[in-house]
């Protein structure tokens, strides 16, 4: 039996019992699921870095204010489909502050989580034009965004962005949407799992090849302003969020409020569709819905049959983190900036012991400190690697489930306590020791 800091067998047996042919293809939840199982009957406490899930209370902003619009009565009445019409007009108003962009209210429209976003996206793009029945993924990327497209009955197709970064994304990524089946690219910025950060030169790429072959862009915005890198925080002034929608009409930008915001209990995230392709009519959507026009099938059509609307007080919860936020009286990125703090103390402890940073660079400057960080040893796949680390108490996910072409791990650090640092060395120092 192996000397590991959780007891080998316990281990083995969990691992055993899961039912899973290999762990490292197991999926988040199910990831949590097992270490949850694991702590439970070792009694030894993991350090975990599976789920992205914020670290930091939400700001009593939000909670105030979703107690006092529960206590005016809006439990007992129905949300409006496409959102509370102040939250509306905040939204647009966020958008301009912080990416320098006009979106008009209408178009802003609150979501069930940024997923329920992509949900109604995926569904009315993927039925503007027979011909365009294909999502193509800028990976790596979000392993639920496949799921969603797969449930959907859509076809898929991806490439590993890494060899691809600058210049030399124009040639790749226009080689998949000349052959004209394509109706949506999707991709993070900053990137889930490797925190790569796309730049101007490779938005103004995406967003003019769009445009050329009318795509809809879905720009994943989960991790909004935080490329540390760079002060985003401060309302109307520059540098602000780069985005795609510089450089294209075809765009839907998906702001989560569960990152940036620490409000991902309340399932409430942004969608913001440009003023151009919302009021855009597309004849074969009358197949689905009773309209053409795009904004209105997303909202009306897709959102209502599925969520009928955001829960209402958490829409009042969001409207005051983001007013206090548009008026400078807020700013959020003071808090989850410590996350940028805890990636440079882990990937430290984790070079230290032998491992290496799978996604390293920015093109030509290294990559930032963030939520998320990517990690390989010598002489394991990423698959192999993820189950090791469980006799040791270290928990993430296998790179393999989320498009990457590289073996390692995603990490994430935004539930690493202060305290565990000492702990993870010590752990990551018998790994190395071991092997």
């Amino acid at each position: 039996m192996k000397n590991t800091p959780i007891d080998y067998n316990t281990v083995s047996k969990a691992i055993k019992e899961s039912g899973h042919e290999c762990v490292g293809k197991a999926s988040i939840r199910e990831i949590k699921f097992l270490i949850d199982t694991i702590e439970k009957k070792s009694g030894d406490k993991f350090v975990r870095m599976e789920m992205g899930i914020p670290g930091f209370p939400a700001s009593k902003i939000a909670t105030d204010a979703e107690k006092q619009a529960l206590d005016n009565g809006v439990a007992s009445l129905y949300p409006n489909i496409d959102g509370v019409p102040e939250l509306k007009t905040e939204i647009s108003r966020f958008v301009k502050n912080y990416i320098n962009i006009d979106v008009s209210p209408k178009a802003c429209i609150p979501t069930v989580g940024s997923i329920n976003g992509n949900y109604g996206t995926f569904m009315v793009a993927g039925r503007m034009d027979e011909k365009k029945d294909t999502v193509l993924f800028i990976d790596p990327g979000f392993p639920v965004h496949k799921q969603l497209v797969k449930m959907l009955g859509l076809k898929q197709e991806s490439f590993d962005v890494y060899n691809f970064r600058g210049a030399k994304l124009k040639e790749k990524l226009e080689s998949y949407l000349k052959k004209g089946n394509i109706s949506v690219i999707l991709y993070s910025n900053p990137n889930n799992p490797t925190w790569i950060c796309f730049n101007d030169e490779e938005l103004r790429i995406i967003g003019e090849l769009a445009t050329k072959y009318d795509v809809v862009v879905e720009e994943d915005l989960a991790y909004f302003a935080m490329d540390f890198r760079k002060d985003m925080s401060k309302p109307g002034e520059p540098p602000y969020q780069p985005s795609v929608a510089n450089y294209t009409d075809n765009y839907v930008l998906m702001i989560s409020s569960s990152k940036a915001f620490s409000y991902a209990g309340q399932r409430v995230g942004m969608m913001c569709i440009s003023d151009k392709l919302f009021n855009r009519d597309f004849k074969r959507l009358l197949n689905y819905y009773s309209t053409s026009n795009f904004g209105h099938a997303v909202a009306y059509g897709t959102l209502y049959a599925t969520t009928s609307g955001v829960t209402h007080s958490a829409q009042y919860g969001l409207l005051a983190l983001l007013k206090a936020t548009n008026n400078g009286e807020y700013n959020p990125w003071e808090v989850v900036r410590k996350y940028g703090e805890r990636a440079r103390k882990a990937k430290k402890l984790f070079t230290d012991n032998g491992f290496n940073i799978v996604y390293d660079t920015d093109i030509d400057q290294p990559i930032a400190d963030g939520f998320y960080f990517t990690i390989s040893y010598p002489g394991f796949t990423g698959e192999q690697l993820l189950e090791e680390l469980m006799y040791y108490g270290v928990s993430a996910i296998s790179l393999s489930t989320t498009g990457s072409e590289r073996e390692g791990l995603r990490a994430c650090v935004s539930f690493i306590a202060d305290n565990q640092f000492p702990q993870l060395e010590e752990r990551l120092k018998k790994f190395k020791e071991n092997h």
